[in-house]
């Protein structure tokens, strides 16, 4: 029998109450969500509180602004995330129904979406409060792994976006049919929990580094390192992580298991790693050409 992790049993809510006839329930996936906000606000908070980590001594924005600045984050998020899960993984399905767009309770959003959405968000309140763009954008992006992170650990809870079949010993083995689905093998399937590596690359890891990088090495000295290092660190561990990760079910058919959106003969990439490469190959531009601008400046 091979070695596997058994799925522990955690339910998906946290506790349910019910009211005037309707069921209302606290889930993790949603704690996540809230936590992170408050988290990547209060790390933001930290850096703008000590001047001397800014370029010229001053932080890009009043403690004020960024409580503004956090309504139309949590907006471009939910925007930001729902649309880009249509138009990336389910554009067919939402044209067909355009009445469930808006229907985020029932699931479907995209990092990369939400991602964009943020940007949008945050580059129109930086225009409206004449704010500096770039050093506003280090002070968002630094508390931005702390909420991937805990995403990430609400998606292992909820037995969703699980990874390809493995054997190796610490594979999981998932609750539910589609989880159980697994060509060839014979009883229990176990799984790569890529939800796990994702908290730990994209969450735990970059986070360690942007904050020592910040905090440590003077990094927001220099406008749009840090957001450029979130970029590529992002883009890099998500690329990695595909080749763990199960592909959305939409992508797979019976000559491409694998879900890949590009191919190259038995090789080929996925959706969230065609998603992916800009964001590594903006962060790495933007790092060069920040650091050339404050070398220019400097000279």
């Amino acid at each position: 029998m091979r070695a596997m992790i058994p799925f522990p049993e955690i339910s998906p809510e946290i506790f349910s109450i019910s009211l005037f006839g309707m069921e209302f329930a606290l889930r993790w996936y949603a704690l996540a969500y809230i936590l992170g906000i408050i988290l990547a606000w209060q790390i933001t908070l930290a850096a703008l509180r000590r001047p001397a980590l800014w370029h010229g001594n001053t932080p890009p924005m009043t403690k004020a602004q960024v409580e503004d600045l956090l309504t139309w984050i949590i907006i471009g998020i939910i925007a930001g995330g729902r649309l880009g899960f249509v138009l990336f993984y389910q554009p067919g399905y939402y044209l067909a129904n355009p009445a469930q767009i808006p229907m985020v309770w029932q699931g479907g959003m995209s990092f990369h979406g939400g991602f964009l959405g943020v940007v949008v968000a945050a580059w129109i309140f930086a225009w409206r409060q004449k704010v500096p763009r770039l050093a506003a954008a280090d002070a968002v992006a630094l508390g931005v792994p702390v909420g991937l992170m805990l995403g990430r650990l609400a998606n292992f809870i909820n037995a969703e976006l699980w990874g390809r079949p493995t054997d190796l010993p610490w594979g999981v083995a998932f609750p539910g049919a589609a989880a159980q689905d697994c060509a060839g093998v014979v009883g229990l399937c176990a799984r790569h929990p890529s939800q796990l590596y994702q908290a730990g690359l994209e969450g735990a890891v970059l986070l360690a580094l942007m904050l020592w990088l910040a905090f440590r090495r003077d990094a927001l000295k220099v406008p749009g390192q840090i957001t450029g290092v979130f970029l590529a660190g992002y883009g890099a561990a998500r690329f990695v992580v595909e080749y763990f990760r199960q592909a959305d079910a939409q992508f797979i058919t019976p000559d491409n298991p694998l879900g890949h959106v590009i191919r190259l003969g038995e090789a080929g990439i996925t959706m969230g790693q065609l998603l992916s490469l800009p964001m590594l190959a903006a962060g790495l531009v933007l790092i060069m050409l920040a650091r050339r601008r404050a070398r220019g400046i400097a000279a």
